[in-house]
């Protein structure tokens, strides 16, 4: 017979806002996120802030909530961290609300606390305010994860898709389809000589760098998260009326990576990324671009370049010279990624 202790669980009566809910946010909520802000415990926050703003929410349902990489909860900080970001904006506060399912073991659910307080801390961004509730086992996967973020305009961001212009040239800091495979090789099974972990990260204090040097300058910012690199080059394709045009020897795909890819039938363009941006900027800046987002990733390189041919298409050269279009994403490749 076991005499190993059971582990203790989320049950209903810890959303219920009676004794159990405090305990709850007293022992790992408060407990691992305290600031001065978020410890005033009201239904909300007060804020003292100054100039233009950006504010964005995301949710997070992503399935495993733990990843060679990462977790739910720096993902979830992460996310909305740099969606402010690509707004030319540097987060300052965050809004954090939990859905969770009754059965998630307390121990699980107390490391992704951590690991919010751990991320939040790394991009210097504060929580405080938030929610918790609890439903029925069945009723949820055991936890979702909504993010909302304020932070203030950078005074010298023009950060906008009518600001894209013919030449500009296209970057992107990193290898791409990280995240998405290393989510879908925990779902699959998959082993590699080396583990292909999530890219997740805060991208806040680069994107602040870059406006700071170069300012407007920098013409748009857009992170490639879901439906991967391809669909945000769309997107932009689209809402801009202008061609893209992209060197294929220049997107860097780990080979893990790919080999990942090529086992489950997937094209790393589509794939999600979780600290992978574009960056649209003026021509004679780009070198210089390179050079500083070479500093924190040696995988960043000049994809491609804006073009008046073929308006709202995306096109890809080979390294043999061949092109091809690059179509956009059709259906969902990758559920539950993010």
């Amino acid at each position: 017979m076991s005499t190993e202790k059971p582990k203790d669980t989320i049950h209903l009566h810890h959303g219920s806002g009676g004794e159990y809910t405090t305990k709850l946010l007293n022992e790992v909520i408060f407990k691992h996120l305290n600031n001065d802000i978020l410890e005033v415990r009201h239904d909300g926050a007060f804020l003292n802030m100054q100039g233009n703003l950006a504010f964005s929410t995301d949710s997070y349902v992503i399935t495993p909530i733990f990843f060679k990489g990462g977790n739910i909860g720096e993902l979830a900080v992460n996310g909305t961290v740099n969606d402010i970001s690509m707004c030319g904006a540097m987060p300052k506060y965050l809004s954090l609300s939990f859905i969770i399912e009754e059965g998630l073991e307390l121990d699980e659910f107390t490391e992704i606390v951590k690991s919010i307080k751990k991320a939040a801390d790394k991009a210097q961004v504060q929580i405080v305010t938030g929610d918790t509730k609890v439903v029925e086992r069945g009723k949820g996967d055991k936890i979702y994860i909504n993010t909302s973020g304020i932070g203030t305009v950078h005074e010298k961001a023009a950060i906008k898709i009518s600001n894209i212009k013919i030449g500009d040239a296209i970057l992107i800091n990193d290898a791409i389809a990280t995240h998405g495979m290393a989510i879908m090789s925990e779902r699959e099974g998959l082993q590699f000589e080396s583990e292909i972990l999530s890219d997740t990260t805060n991208l806040n204090f680069i994107v602040h760098q870059l406006i700071e040097k170069f300012g407007d300058k920098i013409h748009f910012l857009r992170d490639a998260t879901r439906g991967g690199l391809a669909s945000v080059l769309h997107e932009i394709a689209a809402e801009s009326n202008f061609g893209i045009e992209l060197l294929e020897d220049k997107i860097i795909v780990e080979n893990q990576v790919n080999s990942a890819c090529e086992l489950l039938g997937l094209d790393p363009m589509y794939v999600a990324n979780e600290g992978v941006f574009a960056c649209i900027v003026e021509k004679e800046i780009a070198d210089e671009v390179l050079e500083i987002l070479k500093t924190e990733r040696k995988n960043a390189s000049i994809i491609g370049t804006i073009s008046a041919e073929h308006p709202n298409k995306v096109l890809m050269e080979s390294a043999f010279g061949g092109r091809r279009v690059v179509n956009p994403l059709i259906g969902e490749q990758l559920p539950r990624i993010c």
